[in-house]
């Protein structure tokens, strides 16, 4: 019977796999990796909870391979930033900040979940080549500004500006007594700018 029980039929192997890590970024954003359940991502998607894991060894497999789409989602949101900006090395690491918080803020995938020490252990190399593009993309600039004994410390802080915006507009706190109209990642922006710009001799 059409549309019926025959759905877990539907999936070519690589097909389901690509299914399954789009309905786990959807629970993700939704539930937080501590509420990452495989069973539930399952159902979402119409298959059998035993469907996953024909594709992904573990939970921490499966999360890891959402984690690391959620990281190159960042990644694109972040360069497409750093070229609107132009070529000025602080108004790219600030316009960098605005776009991750745009993008951690609907994903709930920052800095905190990709290189979570949980997920580091298994060594995924494309974990591992999703988090260190992030990085690059952010130390580019940074190095610009404040050269290599500086760099990180400055993303350091950049980071931790944008992530706050992040987490604190997801649990509702910006939105509900707005100091500014302006949008989340602009307001990232700005204070990162002046972070700095505050950070920086002269």
């Amino acid at each position: 019977m059409p549309g019926g029980p025959a759905r877990r039929g539907r999936y070519h192997h690589g097909d389901l796999a690509a299914s399954l890590v789009d309905a786990g970024l959807a629970h993700l954003a939704e539930d937080g990796v501590a509420g990452f359940s495989v069973s539930r991502i399952a159902r979402r998607v119409g298959v059998s909870t035993a469907a996953p894991y024909r594709h992904f060894a573990d939970r921490d497999r499966f999360l890891a391979a959402v984690v690391t789409r959620a990281a190159d989602a960042l990644a694109e949101g972040i360069a497409r930033a750093l070229v609107a900006a132009g070529t000025d090395p602080g108004e790219r690491l600030a316009a960098a900040a605005g776009a991750y918080a745009e993008v951690v803020r609907a994903d709930r995938v920052g800095f905190d979940v990709i290189f979570a020490p949980d997920l580091r252990a298994l060594h995924d190399e494309e974990l591992a080549r999703a988090g260190r593009h992030v990085m690059d993309l952010l130390v580019a600039p940074a190095l610009e500004l404040a050269g290599p004994d500086g760099a990180l410390p400055l993303v350091e802080q950049v980071v931790v500006l944008a992530h706050g915006y992040a987490t604190l507009d997801a649990g509702g706190f910006l939105s509900a007594d707005r100091v500014t109209e302006a949008p989340t990642a602009e307001r990232a922006r700005r204070a990162a700018a002046a972070l700095i710009a505050g950070a920086l001799p002269g």
